[in-house]
């Protein structure tokens, strides 16, 4: 009997070891999973336990499927069946950026603890991307020189190169698809995305990005703003992990004052906002030691995941109400400014910044004395203005040529139909007057902004096949946001039309020189407009070609889809044949 119980105390003993994290098997709390022990480390843990399951979805980049992990405390582990149950959905995405890892290695330490103590919330489903980057994690070493630990960590590129928090609009990443079909499949109402920060020294371990509150949903923003984001800064404190809104300066270091993060479409939480979504970022702080910043991620965690328990049933009712709103909304923002006239303050705790002579170069350096701290009021500025609004239409068309952007339609769960037949529809179609292009490669795109447009009322004729979006959807701000050429990250900003930009017929000058004169004599109106022309600008008038060009321009023969946008935009509710 006595070696029974020694052996089952150390089976015992065996099995609680055998769920500590790598992290925490390390002696000096400075290691972080590689991605094989992160993948053997939750196979064991749902080999434990039944309230917890691993699902696979897409193909990333390095050829390997993005794994969620799912905790519900009831074992329903279909998605629709959780949303009938009226139960909550948190998505929590770890390791983007795998030189940034606190979030894998606090992930993996909150799942068991949750099990292991029988602490899963009733009404929230917990959903974690063990790693999203899986590329860059395998991609092992020590290139963020600044950071403070883990001894070695993954890199900042996927496999492509890649940086995958700049991909969410643009889906050029097998992730990014992945992700897309986990987020439509989960519909989550809460988001958070767990990274480090880099830039000014400072007192705090982790600041926080909640989505620009002029850009958010009203009614999730009045929320956020007043209940949710408050009380996660109030139990941070409380636990000893003081936190600050992620520190941008405004002009060099942090006394100048910090500007509120503005998370476009390209950006995970930009993205996910397009879907109604409360959504956060953790910034830890790179020079912090990084046992200290994982367990201010576990615990950042904790308080969120019990918080959207708290809330559960108001969470569900705002996202409700949001969607709602957004599927009767009229005008959507597609652009933003900061609005430096106009900043908050806020007690912000520092290092006295300055300088002193660089040992590289002898050149003057920047420095933060850590024997000076201080606690002072600095301006934050947190409020930003739109430059380019859209009215939505009654419903785009898209011409089934572009089939990216069909695809990601359908991976969005957008509803689409499409036209039975051939059919010539009175629709507004924009023209691309003018847009600035950017000279180097970013992220794979040469990105346009600046756009102007012109737009006409025309008969256009679209065909059997071609879809019709009805701008009625919860998922309204991603449709418009995406369609509108203008937006900062319009699908047009980002190149998916940009073989539209390019005149395909011309004519040879010495055969156009007789039909040109030919027609400007039989259309005198335009002569006259060409002579009024060259009065008003000498080097017309001093050149026979862009003289030329100025007929053809002007002539029924010149090209008419040139610079046109393909995307219709139909402004009167008629009856269509539609599949």
């Amino acid at each position: 009997m006595k070696k029974a119980l020694i052996l089952f105390s150390l089976l015992l003993s065996v099995s609680v070891y055998a769920q500590l994290t790598p992290f925490e098997l390390s002696k000096d709390k400075n290691y972080t999973a590689n991605y094989a022990e992160v993948m053997a480390y939750y196979k064991q843990l749902a080999a434990h336990y039944p309230q917890m399951k691993l699902i696979s979805y897409g193909m990333t980049d390095i050829g390997k499927p993005l794994t969620l992990v799912v905790l519900s405390k009831d074992k329903v582990f279909d998605p629709v069946l959780i949303k009938k149950q009226n139960k909550r959905v948190l998505l929590i995405n770890n390791g983007i950026h795998p030189g940034e890892p606190e979030g894998i290695d606090a992930s993996m330490m909150l799942t068991r603890d949750l099990l292991k103590n029988n602490k899963l919330p009733n009404d929230v489903v917990l959903c974690f991307i063990a790693v999203y980057n899986i590329d860059g994690c395998l991609n092992r070493g020590v290139s963020r020189i600044s950071q403070n630990g883990p001894r070695a960590y993954g890199f900042r590129g996927n496999s492509r190169n890649l940086d995958l928090n700049r991909d969410f609009i643009k889906a050029d990443s097998r992730n990014a698809l992945a992700f897309m079909q986990i987020l439509n499949t989960w519909q989550p109402e809460v988001f958070l995305d767990n990274h480090t920060s880099d830039g000014a020294d400072y007192q705090y371990v982790m600041t926080l990005i909640e989505t620009q509150k002029d850009k958010q949903n009203p009614i999730l923003a009045k929320y956020t703003s007043e209940t949710l984001s408050p009380e996660l800064y109030r139990r941070m404190k409380k636990s000893g992990y003081e936190m600050i809104p992620y520190v941008e300066s405004e002009k060099g270091t942090p006394d100048s004052g910090i500007v509120a993060f503005l998370e476009t479409p390209r950006f995970s939480t930009g993205y996910t906002v397009q879907h109604n979504i409360i959504s956060y970022v953790t910034e830890t702080h790179m020079l912090k030691p990084y046992d200290k910043r994982v367990y201010a991620t576990y615990d950042f965690m904790q308080h969120l995941v019990d918080i959207c328990q708290r809330d559960h049933q108001l969470i569900g009712q705002l996202k409700q109400q949001a969607d709602a709103q957004v599927a009767k909304q009229q005008t959507f923002a597609l652009n933003w400014e900061l609005d430096e006239k106009h900043p908050d303050t806020i007690t912000f705790k520092g290092y006295e910044a300055g300088h002193k002579p660089s040992e590289v170069s002898g050149l003057p350096r920047l420095y933060y004395d850590r024997s000076k701290p201080y606690t002072k009021t600095i301006k934050y500025y947190n409020t930003y203005v739109a430059t380019a609004n859209a009215t939505k239409p009654v419903a785009y068309i898209i011409p089934q040529a572009w089939g990216k952007v069909i695809d990601l339609f359908k991976l969005n769960k957008v509803v689409m139909h499409q036209l039975k037949h051939d059919t010539t529809l009175k629709v507004e179609m924009y023209s691309i007057a003018d847009y600035k292009t950017s000279t180097r490669p970013y992220e794979g795109h040469y990105l346009h902004s600046n756009v102007t447009l012109s737009a006409k009322e025309a008969p256009i004729k679209f065909y059997a096949g071609d879809y019709v979006v009805y701008t009625n959807q919860p998922i309204n701000r991603y449709i418009v946001e995406t369609l509108e050429p203008q937006g900062v990250d319009s699908f047009f900003a980002w190149n998916f039309f940009d073989s539209m930009l390019g005149q395909k017929e011309h004519y040879s000058d010495y055969v156009f020189e007789d039909t040109a004169a030919e027609y400007l004599k039989n259309n005198p109106e335009l002569q006259k407009k060409l002579e009024q022309e060259k009065a008003a600008n000498p080097k017309l008038a001093a050149s026979a070609a862009m003289q030329l060009e100025f007929v053809y321009r002007n002539s029924p023969w010149f090209e008419k889809t040139y610079l046109r946008y393909p995307v219709g935009r139909l402004l009167t509710n008629v009856k269509l044949d539609l599949n």
